[in-house]
């Protein structure tokens, strides 16, 4: 659908917004992309304080809607499972489902963010200006003002509408929030992160298995690990950032030398998976984890925010890129329902997304304590087999939640309404089985007494 004339400004070359730029410029509007960093095609190894990230059905769909998926897939590396690392040096792998295209994708950050870069910029009317930090915004005319980070000089852009994908602190949702009366909340977790990474031998090959994502759990502390497609693999050791009652913590771990003691003792095979486990630890800062909610995704029809900048969600589902990059299709949907009504479009986008994205929001720091504690649990790999054996007995009835998550498309609110009906169901089943199984126990003993009685 062309929209000619129309001039769309979108603050931030992140993930959500270089996607947004190709579905725009697919609906025929003139895109300038504004970005305080520089160029990802230019800057090698990108940035060392974002996690890796694990492609999953949103993410795949949104990527197809624009022809995008085919060109990204050979970049990936498959996922097919948990593979955890017990303290005595066992693997134990968990599928993640019952069916082979149950999987996850791996990629780093800053390979996919190049990609979707290069392939925005092959289209016409988009335009990528980067060292251009988002300053300001005249909410009501859609003005810009961005600054040259390397000089301060200042420049206003006029466009039809501004979006702002420009990360969990948002300007451009300050600014649009700026005066009104508007619901907001910014929640830090007490919980921090460092990346290592297991380098691959000097041979090219995997130190460890790579088509899982790897786990670390413990009590007080966790690792997770993304593989990449040079069989290297980007670990996330997470721990708290203060002491609390003696418990190790950032805090507690200042340098290399306690830390690669705390390691030894809590992940013992980590640091030989790391031969500069040390350096590593020294050398890269410690990054905070935030949720954000907010009441107010878009200002008339002159600005609408994607992606963190609205609902900013920790990493802990591995949903944060995937439920940006539904944003970009879903905004795409609107704004076909809506042609030429932009704020009618915008509205309806936060009435569809809103109440999916903030279920996200728990269900992340959920999966935050499955990841940490409950992934050792023997009660809790029961359950995650009982979910995956009646998946396959009943794959149109009952599926975990873990895959309407990740392996499907099913809105986020209704993959846990379902997955609560599931439990009910679950915990009703169990507990006649248990009934039964006491009253056949009892008429056994019974019976048995009558014979010894005879």
């Amino acid at each position: 659908m062309s929209r000619p004339g129309l001039r769309a400004l979108i603050a931030g070359a992140g993930l959500s917004g270089s996607l947004l730029a190709v579905y725009l410029a697919r609906r025929g509007y003139d895109v300038e992309v504004f970005e305080g960093r520089a160029d990802p095609r230019a800057v090698a190894g990108g940035d060392d304080r974002s996690i890796n990230l694990g492609m999953s059905a949103r993410g795949i769909r949104a990527l197809r809607r624009v022809e995008l998926w085919d060109a990204l897939a050979p970049r990936l590396v498959p996922m097919r499972g948990r593979m955890i690392h017990r303290p005595d040096g066992t693997l134990v792998f968990q599928a993640y489902g019952s069916r082979p295209d149950e999987i996850l994708h791996s990629i780093r950050r800053n390979e996919l963010n190049a990609f979707l870069v290069d392939r925005a910029e092959k289209h016409a009317g988009v335009r990528f200006h980067f060292g251009r930090r988002c300053v300001s915004l005249d909410r009501d005319t859609a003005a810009l003002t961005v600054a040259d980070v390397l000089t301060g000089e200042r420049r206003t852009h006029r466009g039809d509408f501004v979006v702002g994908a420009d990360g969990a602190f948002s300007t451009v949702r300050r600014r649009m929030h700026h005066g009104l009366p508007v619901d907001f909340q910014q929640t830090f977790i007490d919980w921090g992160y460092k990346e290592l990474t297991i380098p691959p031998h000097a041979d090219g090959s995997a130190r460890t298995p790579i088509e899982a994502l790897h786990l670390w759990p413990s009590d007080n502390g966790l690792v997770v690990g993304h593989p990449n497609i040079d069989n290297s693999i980007t670990c996330t050791l997470l721990l708290p950032l203060a002491a609390e009652r003696g418990t190790p913590s950032f805090a507690t771990l200042p340098d290399s030398a306690a830390a690669t003691a705390y390691a030894r003792a809590t992940f013992p095979d980590l640091p030989g998976l790391i031969p500069d486990f040390a350096a590593q630890y020294d050398a890269h800062p410690v990054a905070h984890l935030v949720t954000v909610r907010t009441g107010a995704w878009h200002h008339r029809d002159r600005v609408v925010l994607v992606g963190d900048a609205c609902h900013a969600v920790t990493p802990f589902y591995g949903q944060g890129m995937n439920s940006a990059f539904e944003d970009c299709l879903v905004l795409d949907e609107c704004l076909s329902r809506h042609p030429d009504d932009r704020a009618a479009a915008f509205a309806l986008f936060q009435a569809l997304r809103r109440p999916h994205t903030d279920v996200l929001a728990d269900l992340s720091m959920r999966n935050f304590v499955e990841l940490r504690d409950r992934v050792r649990s023997p009660l809790h790999l029961a359950r995650a087999r009982a979910d995956l054996l009646l998946n396959r007995m009943f794959p149109r009835l009952w599926r975990p939640l873990y895959a309407m998550v990740s392996h499907s498309t099913v809105p986020y609110g209704d993959a846990l309404r379902r997955a609560r009906r599931q439990d009910a169901v679950l915990a009703v089943t169990a507990t006649a089985a248990l009934t039964g199984a006491a009253w056949a126990t009892a008429g056994f003993a019974r019976r048995r007494s009558f014979r010894g009685n005879r």
